[in-house]
């Protein structure tokens, strides 16, 4: 996480006691694991697939998204909070049963957990399932309207054009690809889809490992989920700058802030994210 910091130039937050304290952060995935470096700041934690009690990721995905977000030592924003909502089983497949029940507890529970930013490192082929497509759509845009700072993936579909999943296909949504993953979702000139909004640092990240008992504290993972936890992060950071900012200032400040790579739209959407300009 240290080379991914200096990438996206973050070393101004902790010169300046930007650490996310204050805000929370909902993380729909595989679960999150009791790691070491994530005690401190987690708030809840809610098990739609198989109605298990208490933190446990059986799969490691979710785990290493939330150390990515707010872990102590090496997380973007470690003083933020995190509630994990396992929509995702052990082989980190889901149904669109078990993401709709996290989305509407998500709803129900903003206000009392003061939930700010929603991350979704997941995501699912379009054309696939309709039915599932526009319920998933319809629910984040909901949360989107509802004030909620919705940070999804653009998937690893890519490199063709029109590759990205849904939810990150919505028109509202923040959405994330990574420029060092080939595979990165792109969106589609020819649909006039404009997406990703940004990108981040992707390849090989190092965070938390949900096997730490076993010896290993940390894990490399790659892909559009690891450079979502990235933005999320930063997120954090600005809200516990200014706390006051709308989904869409966010938004529009994310990528005004990014630095351009030189990519086609379709690839970087507005480039890579420079926190250092997004905060200061």
């Amino acid at each position: 996480m240290k080379r991914v910091k200096n990438l996206v130039h973050c070393q101004y937050n902790q010169k300046n006691q930007l650490l996310g304290k204050g805000i929370t952060v909902a993380v729909m995935d595989t679960g999150m694991a009791l790691h070491p470096q994530l005690k401190a700041n987690a708030m809840f934690f809610r098990d739609f697939v198989n109605g298990r009690q208490g933190f446990y990721d059986d799969n490691g995905h979710g785990t290493h998204v939330c150390g990515i977000i707010g872990s102590a030592q090496i997380g973007m924003a470690p003083h933020c909070k995190l509630i994990a909502l396992k929509v995702l089983d052990e082989n980190g497949g889901g149904d669109i049963v078990c993401s709709m029940k996290g989305f509407r507890w998500i709803l129900e529970n903003q206000e009392k957990y003061n939930i700010r930013i929603v991350n979704i490192s997941m995501g699912m082929k379009p054309g696939v399932n309709l039915w599932g497509e526009e319920r998933i759509l319809r629910a984040v845009e909901m949360l989107w309207d509802m004030g909620l700072i919705v940070v999804a993936a653009a998937g690893n579909l890519g490199p063709s054009e029109g590759s990205i999943t849904i939810p990150g296909l919505s028109k509202k949504v923040i959405t994330v690809g990574t420029a060092d993953v080939m595979n990165s979702g792109r969106g589609s000139l020819q649909k006039q889809i404009l997406k990703p909004d940004l990108v981040a640092p992707g390849a090989n990240i190092v965070s938390c490992n949900s096997k730490f008992q076993e010896g290993n504290l940390y894990a490399k993972k790659s892909g559009t989920s690891m450079a979502t936890p990235v933005v999320s992060g930063a997120v954090a950071l600005l809200l516990s700058k200014e706390p006051n900012l709308t989904n869409e200032e966010v938004k529009k400040r994310l990528k005004k802030s990014c630095d351009n790579l030189n990519m086609p739209v379709i690839r970087q959407g507005s480039g890579i994210l420079n926190a250092q300009k997004l905060l200061s």
